[in-house]
């Protein structure tokens, strides 16, 4: 089962609904009983424990731009 957050357009309220992912584009009723209502994006998380932290990036070669700089010689 997955949670889904809704909106109510017409009280407001913001609401979740726990539902198979088949049905994940069914509407949603809020418990005010108002029918429109409106899925909100929400963000994935994953359970689970960072065990080291992230690499670094190496910063990209000063100046020049895609070509070096050698296309913009004067």
């Amino acid at each position: 089962m997955a949670r889904y957050d809704f909106r109510c357009r017409s009280c407001g309220s913001t609401f979740e609904v726990e539902r198979p992912m088949a049905e994940a584009s069914d509407p949603a009723t809020c418990p005010e009983g108002h029918t429109d209502t409106v899925k909100l994006l929400s963000t994935v998380s994953i359970g689970g424990r960072a065990t080291a932290a992230p690499t670094p990036v190496a910063a990209p070669p000063a100046g020049g731009g895609c070509c070096g700089g050698a296309c913009h010689a004067h």
